[in-house]
């Protein structure tokens, strides 16, 4: 037909983690197709929505439209079908470039202990690797997204590399931080993130527009649209507007095609020798449980009955108080620095651990401040010069600390077909969650951590969020290992089902750990290349 598509590897999503991998199978001469929902992003377009926006969350400059839906913050039943019993309150993007237009940037490595958590601490399960195996890759992924970082800091995690840039200035909020907690134990530590500290790759340095999310108007933040231009101009295709919604499989098991639907509302197949889902830890599972057949009638890469299950994310508990004295936050990057040494400990054999970020973004998160206390004083009574001045006494003491927990994986925890369908037909992600006692151990005692930092700072009116809040992480639902009873993917992302099928991204996350995914969804994806280019080869 004339709408099919044919390459040597189908990739289906154009993220961090396929796009980084058609990149480096193009610049080896692989013929590479990438197929993505969503459309290409014009940048500064979408900073205008996002600053047109009477409501801002991370979705706002990206709305989604009926041929590429996807979940917004402010409505959690918008895309999702939620059967609780709590609510999964984290989102994901279709765009071209993914959901790496709204990250926040940071580039945080496993600890080794986080790979071993059923030796270790009688929890979840061991990662079939172990961080001597990834830390070469870890070292590349920060190469290839341009991370800025303190390369003497210890963070836990040994390094064979320093960053390729250096670290983000701390702001003036962090290193009040860090003289108040010095002879505590809360170590503040310079946070390594994926922005420019200076001019590289063509990329200007961070500018401070304090906007990370939703979006970079200057792109000194990566996203994944840097790999996707690197990976067409190396000849790769790119098909935007493309949306994957069946995986044909044949007698022998291989997988023979993906078929596909257009905005335009034509249709087709693309066929390879070797196919990748990149699409994200609910779109992936929807789509594998989506195709079911003769040769595969629980779904795609789904004997083991593990697709969609061991949903995870990292539960944050937001905590804020008024500074005694002012900290200045509303500039620079959102976060900046850290107290990183509280992700590992005996303790784990009881609770979840966690991290705690400091935001140089004050009241906003929890409050939508500054813009809701000029509203706040103003209901008040108070105007003119009176409403002036305590506004900017209240912004200029604004503190924010937010913990993101470890979640253990749960079965029952998963991602499932709904009962209604989008416009191609195929239902919508219906998910089941439960923020177990583990991870509310941990919430709880990041709220103990957060009273005694804030009380070293000196602060009035500590809050904490009754709620746990979501970090933007979505884990689990395709989990690596090396029994395929129990596991979707080998410890080279390869299917155990399907020998020409990979998965890609945070979906293959045995445990959930403590870090922000990006880094190691990168790390993985250059990990699978040697694989992904043998099985071409073969």
């Amino acid at each position: 037909m004339a709408n099919d598509i044919s390459a040597d590897v189908i990739i289906v999503g154009s993220g961090i983690s396929g796009a980084m991998l058609g990149a480096k199978l193009a610049a080896d001469g692989i013929k590479v197709a990438i197929l993505e929902a969503g459309a290409t992003v014009d940048r500064q377009d979408a900073v205008q929505r996002y600053w047109d926006a009477p409501i801002k969350v991370p979705e706002s400059p990206y709305p989604p439209v009926p041929q590429a839906m996807h979940p917004i913050s402010n409505d959690l039943k918008f895309w999702y079908e939620q059967d609780g019993p709590d609510d999964f309150t984290s989102t994901y993007l279709k765009v071209v470039g993914g959901t790496t237009w709204h990250w926040l940037g940071t580039c945080l490595r496993l600890l080794s202990n986080d790979l071993k958590m059923k030796t270790l601490y009688d929890r979840g399960v061991d990662w079939p690797i172990s961080y001597e195996e990834i830390e070469l890759f870890y070292g590349q992924a920060e190469s290839e997204i341009g991370v800025a970082g303190d390369s003497a800091a210890d963070l836990g995690a040994p390094r064979s590399t320093p960053y390729p840039m250096p670290e983000i200035a701390p702001t003036y909020l962090d290193k009040a931080f860090s003289k108040a907690t010095g002879e505590t134990d809360y170590a503040v530590r310079s946070t390594p993130q994926g922005r420019n500290s200076q001019f590289r790759d063509d990329r200007p340095a961070c500018c401070g527009n304090t906007s990370c999310i939703p979006i970079c108007p200057v792109q000194a933040k990566y996203d994944a649209t840097v790999h996707i231009a690197q990976a067409t101009d190396a000849g790769a295709q790119l098909h935007e507007k493309t949306t994957a919604v069946f995986v044909d499989v044949g007698p022998d098991r291989t997988v023979a095609a993906v078929r596909f639907k257009r905005w335009d509302g034509s249709e087709g197949k693309a066929t390879g020798g070797v196919f990748v889902i990149a699409a994200h830890a609910i779109e992936t599972p929807r789509l594998l449980l989506h195709s079911t057949s003769e040769a595969t009638p629980d779904g795609v890469a789904n004997r083991s009955n593990q697709v969609g299950r061991n949903l995870m994310d990292h539960p944050t508990q937001l905590s804020w108080a008024l500074a005694n004295d002012p900290v200045y936050p509303y500039r620079g990057p959102l976060a900046t620095s850290g107290v990183e040494n509280l992700r590992d400990g005996a303790f784990r054999k009881d609770r979840g651990a966690f991290r705690i970020e400091i935001g140089n973004d004050g009241w906003s998160w929890p409050t939508g401040a500054p813009i809701t206390t000029a509203s706040d004083l103003a209901g008040k009574e108070l105007r003119g010069k009176a409403l002036d001045n305590i506004l900017r006494f209240q912004a200029a003491r604004h503190v924010r600390l937010a913990s993101l927990v470890e979640q253990a994986p749960d079965p029952q925890n998963r991602v499932r077909l709904g009962e209604t369908f989008d416009m191609y037909g195929v239902p919508v992600p219906k998910l089941t969650y439960r923020i177990g006692d583990y991870t509310r151990s941990g919430l709880a005692a990041s709220k103990k951590a957060h009273e005694g930092i804030l009380a070293k700072l000196g602060v009035t009116g500590i809050r904490h969020s009754p709620a746990a809040q979501g970090a933007g992480h979505i884990i689990g639902t395709a989990r690596m290992g090396d029994d395929a009873r129990t596991s979707v993917v080998n410890a080279n992302l390869r299917s155990h089902d399907h020998p020409n099928l990979f998965i890609l991204g945070s979906a293959v996350f045995p445990t959930s750990a403590t870090a922000n995914p990006t880094l190691t969804i990168a790390a993985l994806s250059l990990r699978a290349v040697e694989a992904v280019k043998a099985t071409v080869s073969g």
